[in-house]
């Protein structure tokens, strides 16, 4: 398998709203888009996207995982960049309608077909930095994927920024091109300097997220992440992961977590943290790197709980356990 979201079906999903109202959704090739070159977009950065996966069961089905969530995202993200926000049915529609062309090329699990919304503002207007755009396009692209721990699931080393956040603090729950550029570079020279695989955006020593994902600090019987507001995204497998927890008994704790108590509790035996997307449900943390200084997260490998957890939902995913929060969407 290509690298992961680096191979694309041959055609896609696409809507413009022009005028005022939004065209009837076509399937047209994914191969080209034509934009000019004073497109919104392009300079204003007016752009925000989904990303959700669509799972072949056992029984031959597809389905798609919690898809209602991402949807209700992408509008929401729509209107905080003031694109104009599409209606839900309509998109969800165009999902469904897309994924069902391609069924035959969804993969076998551990692989999966992964759905990428993404909404633009088009309209030719360098001269509206302080203006919406009046114009846009909605396209759902598709790209199979195999197993993202093909290689093995690593342990990840993150390097502790309390310096910077990873975007405007208004701007954290929108999930936008613009968040991602913007924490490019403190990964790459986290890289660089202490080979760290990610950085975990702590401003003033509130441990917030990384540059992709959401963070899971997992002490004993208990899940300490912050608590949802703008300042960070309101990750889709955050909340399927923290709701299996529940369910198996563990109390989830949704709160502020300063560096020096994520540390503290760190340095304990039997301690783990975890990074949760969509790409990896739950990426093991082993290393947290603060002023210089390496800290093992517990035993530094995945620990039981994220190995638990990560199985639990792939098995729901999978259609190998139940739906009990009707998760799945079945096309």
């Amino acid at each position: 398998m290509a690298a992961f979201g680096s191979v694309f079906m041959p055609q896609m999903a696409l809507t413009r709203f022009e005028q005022g109202a939004w065209s009837t959704p076509q399937i047209v090739p994914a191969d080209s888009i034509s934009l000019h070159p004073g497109a919104h977009v392009l300079h204003y950065a007016s752009t925000c996207f989904e990303g959700l996966k669509a799972f072949k069961h056992g029984d031959g089905s597809i389905n798609l995982f919690r898809m209602e969530k991402n949807v209700a995202r992408l509008i929401q993200s729509s209107g905080l960049l003031s694109l104009p926000q599409p209606d839900a049915a309509t998109l969800s529609n165009m999902i469904i309608d897309i994924v069902r062309q391609y069924a035959s090329d969804v993969p076998e699990p551990p692989g999966s077909m992964y759905i990428r919304p993404t909404h633009i503002g088009t309209e030719a207007a360098i001269g509206k930095a302080a203006a919406p755009t009046a114009s846009s396009m909605l396209y759902v692209l598709l790209s199979p994927v195999g197993d993202y721990f093909a290689g093995g699931s690593k342990p990840l080393r993150l390097l502790l920024e309390q310096n910077g956040a990873r975007c405007a603090a208004h701007m954290g729950m929108v999930k936008s091109g613009g968040n991602y550029a913007s924490a490019l570079q403190p990964i790459l020279k986290a890289r660089a300097s202490v080979q760290a695989d990610q950085v975990l955006f702590c401003p003033g020593g509130d441990v917030q997220e990384t540059g992709a994902a959401n963070f899971l600090l997992i002490d004993g019987n208990e899940i300490i992440t912050k608590a949802l507001d703008s300042s960070f995204l309101h990750g889709v497998t955050r909340d399927s992961v923290l709701t299996l927890a529940r369910d198996m008994g563990m109390v989830v704790s949704e709160r502020e977590l300063s560096v020096a108590e994520l540390l503290e509790r760190a340095a304990k035996p039997g301690t783990e943290a975890a990074l949760s997307g969509t790409a990896a449900v739950l990426t093991p943390v082993g290393t947290l790197i603060a002023d210089g200084v390496e800290h093992k997260v517990g035993s530094g490998e995945a620990g039981p709980a994220t190995i638990k957890l990560r199985q639990a939902l792939n098995d729901i995913q999978w259609g190998r356990a139940e739906d009990k929060h009707g998760w799945l969407t079945r096309i």
